[in-house]
């Protein structure tokens, strides 16, 4: 029983571990990457779209272009994460406990806030071609 199971566990990894395009298949609509086309020096910057088993859909500012799975050497995908961060901290301060005549005894409060611009995070490989890979 304990061999069985072991075998599907192995088996169920082989095939996710099997295809790297699950990882692309992952990625939200809007995620901004970088495209390594096959005998191309420069990669194509943009935001995916669609994807399918045979073409990735980017947008190029306000255009869309298919580009076949087989054209494709390297994907390199920004992780998300805000440029921006903003912090607001309130303090409240106890009143003074000394009796004092003509004073009001209130807490006192402070808020500040502060937004720190961070650069955007670097690419990351997602997907990258198999080399010997069969053609379609």
């Amino acid at each position: 029983m304990r061999s069985i199971l072991l075998f599907f566990l192995c088996a169920a990894a082989a095939m996710g571990a099997g295809d790297p395009w699950t990882k692309v298949r992952d990625l939200k609509s809007g995620t901004e990457i970088r495209v390594f086309k096959k005998g191309s020096a420069t990669p194509v910057l943009g935001k995916i779209d669609e994807l399918s088993d045979d073409n990735l859909v980017i947008v190029l500012k306000n255009e869309q272009v298919a580009i076949p799975r087989d054209q494709i050497d390297r994907i390199d995908a920004r992780p998300p994460g805000g440029r921006v961060a903003k912090e607001s901290k309130t303090t409240v301060s106890e009143p003074d406990a000394t009796p004092r005549p003509q004073q009001r005894t209130t807490p006192g409060e402070s808020t500040s806030s502060n937004v720190t611009i961070h650069g955007k995070p670097d690419f990351e490989t997602i997907y990258r071609r198999a080399t010997g890979a069969p053609k379609k």
